[in-house]
C-alpha cells in the first residue's frame, strides 16, 4: 500500500522531462507555465512534510491515511483528465501535495510495526522501489512521448493511486491521535508553506528570467530565508511541531541530514543535466534507455542496505554512496555530452551513488533518536531533501544554459560543482563524526522498535572542540 502511494508522483516527475512539451501544446500553455506547475507541485511535496506531522498529532491517523489516499486519487484523475491549464496544475498540486502526506503518515508506522527481522526487509523493498521508480522515470516518459501522448501514462498512475487507496480500506486498522494535547503550531506551518511556495517559485522562474530578475532572486532568496526561520523557531520553542533541536545538536543525526542534502543537490548535475545535453541527439525512448542502468543500482544499493542493516557498516554506506556518486559524476565529465557507453556507466554509478546515500543516511539520523521520534525525523529529512533535490535542478538547469558560451561548456562547469558538492558531502558527514567523537555502532534494533532508547548513543554535537558546552546541553536535553 505505501509503494503504490509513494511511487506515482515520484516516478512521475522524473518522467516529465520529454513529455513537457507535449504536454504544454496540448493544453495550450507555455515552458514557463509548465515550469511553474511542477516547482508548485514540488512546493506542496514540501510543506506536505509538516502539514502531516501536525494532522497525525491531533487527528485519527488511520482515516487521515484513507483521506490522503482518496485526495490522492482525485488529484491523479483532474490531472490526466485535465482539458486547460487549471485542471492540470490543480492535480498536479494535489499530487506533490498528497505523496509527502501518505509518506509522513505511511511509512514510520510501517518501519516500526514490525518486529525487528521484518524491518530490514521492509528497507530494502522500500529502497529499489522508490529509487528504482526515479531512475525508471527518464524511461518511462520517453516511451510515452516516443508514441507521441502522455494521457496513457497519468491515467495509470490513476490507477495505481487508486489501488493505494483499496488497500488502504482493506489494511485498515483504527489508531488514534498520536499527541492531542500538543499544541496547533500554525506558525510552523505558515513559515513552512511561505517559504516552499516563495522558494520554489522563484527557482521555477528561470526558465525564462536571469537569476538576478526580481522575479526570481526575491522569492527565491526571501522563501529560503522563511526555511531558515522555520528552522530556527523550531528549535528554539518548547513544545516545537517538529524535533529539530534534538537532531541539529545530536552528532550522527546531522551528519546523516548534510549526507542527505548533498547527495540530493549533487544528483541532479549527474541525472537532468547530461540528458539535457544529450537531447538533441538522440530520441526520448533512446535518451530513456541510456540511464536504465540506473535501476540496476537501485536495485544493487537496495541489497546492500539489507547487507549492512543491522550492523555497524551501515555507517559505512552512505560514504559509499557519496564515492559511488562522485565517480558517476565524474564519468559523465570525460565527454560533454558523453557517449553511449559513457553514459551507461555514469547513470550506472549515480543510481547506485544516490540509492546507497539517501536511505541509509534517513535510517542513520533515524536510530539516533528513540522511534517515537521517527516521524518527525522523516518530515524533517523529507523537508530538507525536497528543497535541496527539487529547487536546485532549474538552478542548475540555468547555469548551464547561461554559463561558459554554450550548453555543453556550462554542463561540464555545472557537473564539476557536483562533484564537488558529492566529495564535499562525504567530507563535512566524516569531519562531524571526528568533532563530536561519533562512531560507528551496531544498532541495537530490539530497543529501537520497543521504544526504550535509541538504536545507538549519538554524542553531542562538536563534544571534541566544547566538551563543556556539549556537557551541559547533554544535561539539559536529558532533563527535557
Amino acid at each position: 500500500m505505501v509503494m503504490l502511494a509513494l511511487i506515482p508522483y515520484l516516478g512521475l516527475s522524473s518522467a516529465l522531462g520529454p513529455l513537457t512539451p507535449i504536454i504544454a501544446k496540448q493544453l495550450h500553455m507555455s515552458l514557463q507555465t509548465m515550469s511553474l506547475s511542477s516547482g508548485l507541485a514540488n512546493a506542496a511535496y514540501a510543506v506536505g512534510t509538516v502539514l502531516a506531522v501536525q494532522f497525525a498529532q491531533h487527528l485519527p491517523q488511520r482515516r487521515m491515511l484513507i483521506a490522503y489516499a482518496a485526495l490522492l486519487v482525485l488529484g491523479s484523475v483532474l490531472a490526466a483528465a485535465a482539458q486547460n491549464p487549471g485542471m492540470y496544475i490543480a492535480g498536479h498540486i494535489v499530487q506533490g501535495l498528497c505523496t509527502s502526506l501518505l509518506l509522513i503518515a505511511a511509512v514510520p508506522p510501517l518501519a516500526i510495526g514490525y518486529p525487528a527481522d521484518k524491518l530490514r526487509t521492509t528497507a530494502m523493498i522500500m529502497n529499489v522501489c522508490i529509487f528504482g521508480a526515479v531512475a525508471l522515470g527518464p524511461t518511462i516518459g520517453g516511451w510515452q512521448a516516443n508514441a507521441g501522448g502522455w494521457r496513457p501514462l497519468f491515467w495509470i498512475v490513476a490507477a495505481i493511486t487508486l489501488a493505494a487507496l483499496v488497500l488502504s480500506v482493506l489494511t485498515f486498522e483504527d489508531a488514534p491521535p498520536a499527541d492531542p494535547d500538543s499544541p496547533r503550531d500554525l506558525p510552523a506551518i505558515a513559515l513552512a508553506a511561505v517559504g516552499c511556495s516563495a522558494a520554489f517559485f522563484g527557482a521555477s522562474q528561470l526558465l525564462t528570467h536571469s537569476f538576478l530578475d526580481v522575479v526570481t532572486i526575491v522569492p527565491l532568496l526571501g522563501g529560503l530565508a522563511t526555511i531558515v526561520v522555520l528552522i530556527v523557531y523550531q528549535y528554539r520553542a518548547k513544545r516545537p511541531l517538529l524535533t529539530i533541536r534534538p537532531m541539529l545538536s545530536s552528532t550522527i543525526p546531522v551528519a546523516g541530514i548534510v549526507v542527505a542534502l548533498f547527495a540530493a543537490a549533487a544528483s541532479v548535475s549527474a541525472t537532468a543535466l547530461t540528458m539535457a545535453a544529450l537531447a538533441g541527439h538522440y530520441n526520448p525512448l533512446h535518451l530513456g534507455l541510456l540511464y536504465l542502468p540506473e535501476v540496476a543500482g537501485a536495485a544493487i544499493t537496495a541489497v546492500l542496505l539489507g547487507v549492512v542493516f543491522n550492523k555497524r557498516a551501515i555507517h559505512y554506506l552512505p560514504l559509499f554512496g557519496m564515492a559511488s556518486l562522485a565517480a558517476g559524476i565524474a564519468v559523465f565529465h570525460i565527454e560533454v555530452p558523453s557517449s553511449q557507453t559513457l553514459t551507461l556507466i555514469g547513470s550506472g554509478l549515480t543510481g547506485i551513488g544516490l540509492g546507497a546515500t539517501v536511505a541509509p543516511a534517513l535510517f542513520v539520523a533515524g536510530f539516533s533518536l528513540p522511534s517515537a521520534n521517527l516521524q518527525r525525523v522523516f518530515a524533517i529529512v523529507e523537508l530538507m531533501r525536497a528543497v535541496a533535490a527539487f529547487m536546485i535542478a532549474p538552478i542548475f538547469a540555468h547555469f548551464a544554459v547561461t554559463v561558459g558560451g554554450s550548453l555543453d561548456a556550462g554542463t561540464g562547469i555545472a557537473l564539476w560543482i557536483g562533484f564537488g558538492l558529492a566529495i564535499g558531502g562525504a567530507v563535512i558527514g566524516v569531519v562531524i563524526y571526528a568533532l563530536g567523537g561519533a562512531r560507528p555502532q551496531t544498532p541495537d534494533i530490539d530497543r529501537f522498535l520497543a521504544g526504550e532508547a535509541p538504536a545507538w548513543y549519538s554524542p553531542p554535537l562538536l563534544a571534541r572542540v566544547h566538551p563543556r558546552v556539549a556537557a551541559g546541553r547533554a544535561v539539559t536535553e536529558s532533563a527535557d
